[in-house]
């Protein structure tokens, strides 16, 4: 039984998703480092360094079936690495041929190589999902672009917004992480290969054509030389992974802070049991959004792990790198996981706009003090103007009545607007300034996403 719940067959749906766990499986790593053996000996085979029929019999035999895992264990446990096994497995399956196997290459390209292949798959299922939760909060940004609710900051009322941009507001960074994953790719999609200390020297005058050879049977890039020591694409992969967990956590805040009771603005979609109490059959808990948090937590927590292992010491190094394989899957796996959480929030997401208005007019019309300040401003002056709004909400606060009536008692106020103008500068839906067109410029981008 796994020992990480995120990879247990209970307990892992919650925290990951099958296809990435499919993608970081230890059988799908030895399967892509026997990938990458097969691409050498066919890149070697084509510049004539291998015979071709060698490289034929080595690509064949290349399948995790024709290992024995027990053997593979038992030289991790004794060499430290697990390739030395793994050669040693694909050499006996190709036969003959299997003499050529490994020709030139350190156990580093290979792992290195390998994790490469499977950051790539990652990142895809990552960017598919991306964009899957942005057209479903575009979607919802649009159809609530009219939905006026509280704004709030230091979680007190402060100006009108709607929902719908809030919703964009939910959508802006993931756009932005698009843009990050794509950029990102060239970086970190290169192939792993210098040799037993980054020179290819095993290889003559050939190396850096193998190199290419390889890169190109890889579909990767060739790097401007071998990185065996510079670990900074697979930190900044999961610095874009912590990213959009910070991202995705920022909607889960919002989501529970409007599902509390006393709020009731917005909830998680319903379905029946879908976090349910074992003791309280009201509860309805807000548990996608408890799971995004968490894995955000975690996944960020091993940003540092990512990054600590940019120290390696000389030409290989020694413990940092293997720090990496702890941390890199995990945080492929809980960003996915929550993904797909925040997707069946933002999908689904169940609004009560009647309680927005309701919640909004609790104030009695405080929340728009700053427009009839405004309003009054090229009349009074703007520090008169405040001072008169700030007496009116002193008085609709002491009194517990509406700041439209304490607005018509006040003589500055009542010379020169009429009850119709009062009512017109308190309305929350008059008082929503560029909001439909910060809309509509999210809008375009999520459009504008592949």
């Amino acid at each position: 039984m796994p020992t990480n719940p995120a990879d247990g067959p209970i307990l892992g749906v919650l925290y990951g998703s099958d296809a990435m766990r499919a993608v970081f499986d230890e059988s799908a790593y030895f399967q892509r480092m026997l990938d990458v053996e097969a691409a050498l000996a066919r890149a070697q085979a084509r510049l004539g360094i291998i015979p071709a029929d060698a490289a034929t019999a080595i690509t064949q035999a290349a399948r995790f079936e024709n290992l024995d895992p027990a053997e593979l264990a038992a030289s991790a446990r004794n060499v430290g690495y697990p390739v030395v096994g793994l050669v040693a497995g694909l050499s006996r399956a190709a036969g003959a041929a299997g003499s050529w196997t490994h020709w030139g290459a350190t156990t580093q390209d290979i792992m290195d190589t390998a994790t490469v292949l499977q950051a790539r798959d990652g990142l895809a299922l990552i960017r598919g999902s991306l964009l899957a939760i942005v057209a479903a909060l575009a979607t919802q940004a649009d159809r609530h672009r009219a939905t006026v609710m509280a704004g709030r900051t230091h979680l007190q009322q402060a100006l009108p917004i709607t929902f719908g941009l809030k919703c964009a507001t939910w959508a802006q960074p993931l756009i932005a992480h698009v843009e990050r994953l794509d950029q990102l790719r060239p970086r970190l999609e290169r192939v792993s290969f210098g040799g037993a200390a980054g020179t290819l020297a095993s290889l003559g005058d050939q190396g850096i054509a193998v190199m290419e050879a390889l890169a190109a049977e890889l579909n990767l890039a060739a790097p401007l030389a071998p990185w065996h020591v510079c670990r900074d694409a697979f930190a900044e992969t999961m610095g874009l992974l912590g990213l959009i967990c910070g991202s995705l956590a920022k909607l889960a805040t919002d989501t529970i802070l409007l599902a509390q009771t006393e709020v009731g603005e917005m909830a998680e979609p319903y379905v029946a049991g879908r976090g349910a109490s074992s003791t309280m059959p009201q509860k309805r808990n807000p548990i996608a959004s408890e799971y995004v948090l968490a894995a955000a937590r975690t996944v960020q927590a091993l940003v540092p792990v990512m990054q600590g292992a940019m120290a390696a010491d000389h030409e290989r190094a020694t413990g940092p790198w293997q720090a990496e394989m702890l941390a890199l899957p995990q945080g492929f796996v809980l960003t996915h996981g929550a993904l797909q959480h925040a997707t069946s929030i933002a999908e689904g997401l169940v609004v009560d706009a009647a309680r927005m208005r309701r919640n909004l007019d609790a104030s009695g019309g405080l929340i728009v003090a700053e427009a009839v300040m405004m309003g009054l401003a090229p009349q009074l002056g703007r520090n008169e103007a405040h001072h008169v709004v700030k007496h009116a909400c002193d008085i609709a606060l002491a009194e517990t009545i509406r700041l439209a009536d304490a607005l018509a008692r006040d003589k500055a106020v009542a010379t020169r607007l009429d009850r119709a103008a009062i009512e017109r500068l308190t309305d929350p839906a008059r008082y929503l300034g560029s909001t439909q067109a910060f809309i509509d410029r999210v809008l375009r981008a999520a459009h504008a996403l592949d």
